[in-house]
Order: C-alpha cells, then structure tokens, then sequence
C-alpha cells in the first residue's frame, strides 16, 4: 500500500476513534502554572447549584431511611418521620441541601430566588419540626442516627445561619439551635469512647466528622472544640507516611489520607503542621500533581460510583485548606483541577449525585473565597 493512503487510513481511524469516544475519559495532564487563583463565587454559579438544592429538599421520594424501626409504630413516611430533613434522598443529603440554599442567600442578599428560597427554609425549619427531629434521635435505638457524617453537617448547617446576618436567619438558628445543642453533646460523648478512627472514604470517616464540626466548634462550642483538639492529636499525631497511592477507593467521596490533612491544619499550630505533614504526606507537597489526578467516574447515574465525583470536590477543599497554610500554589491548582473537572460534568438529570454534590461543589467554593481573603 502506497505510504500516503496508509497515512490517511490511519488519520482516518484515529479521528473515528475519538467521535466514538463516551462523555467519561480519563482526567488530562495539568501543567504546573505558576498563579492559582480562587473560585470566583459568580452569581451564575450560584443560579446554577441553587437549583439543585432547592429541587430535591422537599423532594420526598426515592429516599433511603438510615435508621433502625424499633417496633411497627415507629413505619411512618419520610416526611412523617423527617418533618425538616425528609428529602434529598436522605437525612444528611437534606440537611447539606439547606446549607447549600442558606449559603447562597447570604453570599448573595438579592438572589433572584431568594423569595422562593425562603418559602422552603421557613416551611421545614420550623420549632415544631426540630423539636420532632429531635424525637428520632432520643429513641435507643436511634441515639447514633448519622453519625458523625449527619451531626457534622447540621452544626455546619447552624454555623452558616449564625454567620448569616438577616432576621430570617436568626429566627431559623433559634429553631435549629436544641438539636445543634443535642448533637454537639453526642459527638462529645461519642469523641469519649471511640479508640480509634475511622479511616474509610464515605460517611463514618473520623477526620471528615471532626474537621467539620470543628470549623463550629471553634467559634460557638469550646468544649467540643477542646474534644475535637485532644482526640485529633491522639488519633493522627503520630502518622506517617499516609498511602495516597491507595486512592481512591471505587466508592470514596472522601480521602482518607487528606481529610486527616484537613484536620490538622486546624487543631495544630503552623510549623507544628509542617513539621507532620512532611513525614505524614511526603510526596506530595513538592509534587502534587504527579500524585492526584481527578478521578473519573464511570457511570453517574450508580449513586455508589457517583461518589467518585464527590470525592473531586472534597479533595479540591482539603488541597486549598493545605496550600493555604503551605503557601504552596501547586497544592492550590491541583485543588482547583479536581474541582474544575467534576463541576463541568454536574447533571440535574442524574438524581444520584444531583441531590448532594452540589453541596460539595459550593463548600470548595467558598472554602477557596475564605482563604483567597485571609
């Protein structure tokens, strides 16, 4: 065969080859840049995530219960059971949804749908829904319903409508505020018996639980915070060399090793966290890039696989938290490469990641606006 025409064939091929190609490809290569800016939080971003949040948390069905029927009085429907958090799948998946929409309305006072926002907020989070809530968590055999991933998010829940300077919002912390009170008091409790962490990619992850109660703690809950500082430092201070190259798991929304990361950056003095994440994360500081990629995930409508996109954005925050206090900007632009590549790829149409990821693509957001402004 004449070498042009073989050329051309192969030409041919190849282009062939990448018309066929599926939506879901393996994360490209990054080059190092040397300027990594934050997030912009645009109001177009906030009209595009808004809507998934304010879809689903009053969306009742499908939904996945999570806690133990202790006898055939307590069969009741989700919104029975849930008065406040019955949608978004499930409980913790409901509660993130309000923090997304109560994150939104105070980063952006004249949100076009703030009216609309509002209705819903005012309709779930109600004294007499909370105080039912708090029902499901007194009974024996619920006492450890959502722990700790559940509890986390409702004290961050509460944290954002404290630091939301409107009236709504005062009224609404005041109704939420006995079941912040109550599970900030059983994640003490549990804090007191648990000898060692959880170190899994999804929900009952240690580090996660305590790294985002701490981010309340601190600020309206000392003793928790003091909890949270003890135990962190006896579960993870000795650490070393955390296997990275391990991850991720086919189901993780959370990284083991970086979530820890993120805690220490927290509870642990400066060069204290240098000198720790030096031996516990080596590799990675000076190579960021070479050692995270984006994961990819190959079916987004399996909600267990789905997760894999969760677990971008989760990474993106961890990496900002970390190339914050580093002042490394390789950490930050691997961060925003896993959050761009996951955020380009978010579908409404998929209810399987739809009714939670965009809670985490909004706290990559404003976790990289907090430290751009500090």
């Amino acid at each position: 065969m004449p070498l042009p025409l073989l050329l051309l064939l192969i030409i041919s091929s190849a282009l062939l080859s990448c018309a066929d190609d599926p939506p879901r490809t393996d994360p490209p290569s990054y080059p190092y840049r040397d300027t990594a800016a934050s997030i912009p939080f645009t109001e177009e971003k906030a009209e595009y995530l808004y809507q998934f949040a304010y879809a689903c948390i009053d969306k009742e069905f499908p939904h996945k219960p999570g806690h133990v029927w202790g006898d055939q009085s307590r069969l009741m429907t989700p919104r029975e059971r849930h008065p406040a958090f019955y949608g978004c799948f499930d409980w913790h998946s409901a509660v993130h949804g309000h923090w997304t929409l109560v994150t939104i309305l105070s980063h952006f006072p004249d949100f076009g749908h703030r009216d609309k926002i509002l209705g819903k907020l005012t309709a779930n989070i109600t004294r007499e829904n909370i105080q039912q809530e708090m029902e499901l968590f007194r009974e024996d055999d619920n006492r450890t319903f959502q722990r700790t991933y559940g509890w986390a998010w409702l004290l961050k829940l509460d944290q954002a409508l404290r630091e939301w300077d409107d009236p709504v919002a005062r009224q609404l912390h005041s109704y939420l505020e006995p079941l912040t009170e109550l599970l900030a008091d059983r994640f003490i409790e549990f804090l007191d018996v648990l000898n060692y962490p959880i170190r899994v990619g999804e929900h009952p992850n240690t580090a996660f639980g305590m790294s985002f109660a701490y981010d309340y703690a601190s600020r309206y809950h000392p003793e928790l915070a003091r909890r949270i500082e003890t135990k962190g430092r006896e579960f993870f201070l000795a650490d070393r060399n955390c296997p990275i190259d391990w991850e991720p798991g086919g189901f993780d929304f959370l990284s083991p090793c970086l979530q820890q990361a993120s805690l220490m950056t927290k509870i642990l003095p400066e060069n204290e966290f240098r000198i720790w994440v030096d031996a516990f994360l080596p590799g990675l500081i000076a190579h960021p890039d070479n050692v995270l990629t984006p994961a990819v995930v190959p079916d987004a409508s399996d909600g267990k696989l789905a997760h894999l996109d969760g677990l971008n954005f989760s990474r993106a925050w961890c990496l900002f938290e970390m190339a914050h206090i580093l002042e490394n900007p390789r950490l930050m632009q691997t961060g925003l490469d896993h959050f761009n590549y996951s955020y380009q790829l978010l579908d409404t149409d998929e209810y399987a990641g739809s009714h939670w990821l965009a809670s985490f693509a909004t706290h990559a957001i404003v976790k990289s606006q907090r430290i751009a402004a500090e």
